[in-house]
């Protein structure tokens, strides 16, 4: 049959349209990155073509042996890069990652503490409407009113009166380093396994700007995009000893067939996160995000925690208005150009579809090779809209500016 000779304008007009979004905005989605070049091109590959299920050498077709050595060797690099005994490379998102280890490591019904999700935490930690708080007992953990920290008082207090058969760590609105040995203590106190989900901070535990979990950890996973700045998808790192529980969760529990040039994709991804250039970017995006974070609070504005020392900031709205929501404030900045999420505060009294926060991350923007003084000029930006989210003049003399300092930054 030949190809069609047709282009499918309705599709490939729509990634023209996304390029150029993603080309004239200001990308600060703290979830997101853009992937380099051959990245995308080890995605868009003939790798997509070929069914492979199991693992290599373990596969239920035949023709995979290049498709073997590309797995290998994304399971070699990845190991390498955070220091572990083994890898998964298979899951095709964070939360199949997290999913991955729950199947391997509980039984239904297994108690769980997990940080809450109001508090920073993820859905696949617990959240009643996910699977995680559907199949295991979750109980969760807070920060503490005071410093908006991580309260491991009451991390043990509770360990200690559930028994936990596992303690999972690591957040995805938490602007704070996660000391894992402490944690790990507990763990060890109460017999519980220890689960780092490092979705979020990957890249900078690879760039070394931000406390490796690998040395005190059961598992660690993450995703492969975010930080990291790969394909999407996720990964399971672990201890050697849990590698064949694991690798049989994923599959056949979990997942079918691999998605193989997204594997490949990853295997490019962490080379590119092995180099001194990556080590500089990753300390960067943190440079970036505290710039940003000085710059609203001198401009009045109260940050969860009080500042940052990752990769995102989280912005208490109701210190511009009482009455200015985290919903209102995305849209009024998406129209000028400032495209962010709206999110949860610690015990916010609103609810997580309206919310009194903002969540701002700087991967994006770093890839770009902006700086300190372009955070700067991107809180000015986000400041103006904030203090007027109802008036069209000052978003359409924003999303000017911003056009006009992405030009100067070009993605693709």
């Amino acid at each position: 049959m030949p190809w069609p000779s047709e282009r499918d304008s309705d599709v490939f007009d729509l990634i023209e349209r996304e390029v150029t979004r993603q080309n004239e905005g200001l990308q600060l989605i703290a979830s997101e990155n853009f992937t380099s070049p051959q990245v995308m091109d080890a995605v868009g590959s003939v790798l997509t073509n070929k069914y492979s299920e199991g693992y290599p050498a373990k596969r239920y077709y035949g023709g995979n042996e290049f498709v073997d050595e590309v797995e290998d060797l994304a399971r070699d690099r990845v190991c390498a890069l955070f220091g572990a005994d083994h890898a998964n490379v298979q899951p095709h998102s964070g939360a199949n990652a997290n999913l991955g280890v729950y199947l391997a490591l509980l039984d239904p019904g297994a108690t769980v503490l997990g940080l809450s999700l109001d508090h920073g935490g993820h859905l696949t930690h617990g959240s009643p409407v996910n699977i995680s708080g559907r199949f295991y007992d979750f109980v969760s953990y807070g920060v503490t009113p005071g410093d908006e920290r991580i309260d491991l008082d009451q991390l043990r207090d509770l360990a200690l009166e559930h028994r936990p058969a596992m303690i999972v760590s690591g957040a995805t609105a938490y602007p704070r380093s996660i000391d894992p040995a402490p944690i790990r203590e507990i763990c060890d106190e109460v017999g519980a396994l220890f689960m780092f989900d490092a979705a979020h901070i990957a890249g900078l535990i690879a760039g070394g700007a931000h406390p490796s979990p690998v040395p005190y950890a059961d598992v660690v996973t993450f995703t492969t995009h975010k930080t990291l700045r790969g394909p999407r998808g996720g990964c399971i790192l672990s201890r050697s000893e849990h590698a064949a529980a694991i690798d049989k969760a994923v599959f056949p529990g979990l997942q079918g067939g691999p998605l193989e040039h997204v594997v490949a994709g990853k295997a490019v991804a962490f080379r590119e996160a092995a180099t001194p250039e990556f080590r500089d970017y990753a300390h960067q995006i943190v440079a970036n995000a505290r710039a940003i974070a000085d710059a609203l609070s001198a401009d009045g504005c109260r940050l969860v925690s009080g500042g940052t020392d990752n990769h995102l900031v989280l912005l208490d709205l109701r210190s511009i208005s009482e009455n200015l929501t985290g919903k209102e404030a995305q849209v009024a900045l998406d129209a000028a150009g400032i495209t962010l999420n709206k999110n949860t505060v610690p015990d916010d009294p609103r609810s997580p579809f309206v919310t009194s926060g903002l969540r701002i991350g700087t991967p994006s923007v770093t890839t770009q090779g902006m700086e300190e003084p372009e955070m700067l000029q991107i809180a000015e930006l986000m400041m103006r809209v904030l203090r007027s989210p109802a008036d069209a003049t000052t978003i359409d003399e924003v999303r000017s500016e911003v056009r006009t300092l992405c030009g100067k930054f070009p993605v693709y």
